[in-house]
């Protein structure tokens, strides 16, 4: 299935609300429109990677969405299964970071950036008073251990992300 099949699929999901979603954009489905369900994108990057976006109410109880959209992108650039299963925990770890500090009823924001040799997470939410989590603590150095590349920012209109980027091991296939 094509990136733009994929949005198509997505954006043609029933929904009692279709046509309050119909002014949201080709990308949002009619229930996301709506603020109760994930919203998924997938869209070609300029420099070449593919670009996913999932969008989903900043609330645990959507985070499996996540794991499973990490773990089939990462099953797609034949990511081992053990590198398959940190970035999958890696994703759980960061978004249980960041959804302490996410304003209630937000949306919580996972961008998966694809090239052929590595995938770049950024998980972000809009906070109140966003404070980047201590790179001092358990749960950043298990983080890092899984993710290898993990960065925290604070970016404009006080969305605070955690950047995560894994690189494919040499010689899998």
């Amino acid at each position: 299935m094509t990136e733009e099949t994929t949005a198509s699929a997505v954006a043609s999901v029933p929904s009692a609300n279709a046509a309050a979603g119909s002014a949201a954009g080709a990308s949002a489905t009619p229930s996301a429109a709506a603020g109760t369900g994930p919203v998924v994108a997938a869209h070609p990057d300029e420099i070449g990677a593919d670009q996913v976006i999932v969008r989903m109410p900043a609330d645990g109880a959507y985070l499996s969405v996540l794991r499973t959209a990490t773990a089939g992108l990462a099953a797609r650039l034949d990511f081992t299964l053990d590198d398959i299963e940190d970035m999958r925990i890696a994703v759980d770890e960061a978004c249980a970071m960041l959804l302490s500090q996410a304003i209630p009823g937000s949306s919580l924001e996972c961008s998966f950036s694809l090239s052929p040799d590595d995938m770049t997470i950024t998980v972000a939410v809009p906070s109140l008073n966003p404070r980047p989590p201590s790179g001092d603590t358990f749960a950043w150095t298990v983080l890092l251990a899984l993710a290898g590349t993990v960065k925290a920012q604070v970016g404009p209109g006080d969305r605070l992300a955690i950047v995560m980027r894994k690189s494919r091991p040499t010689g899998s296939v």
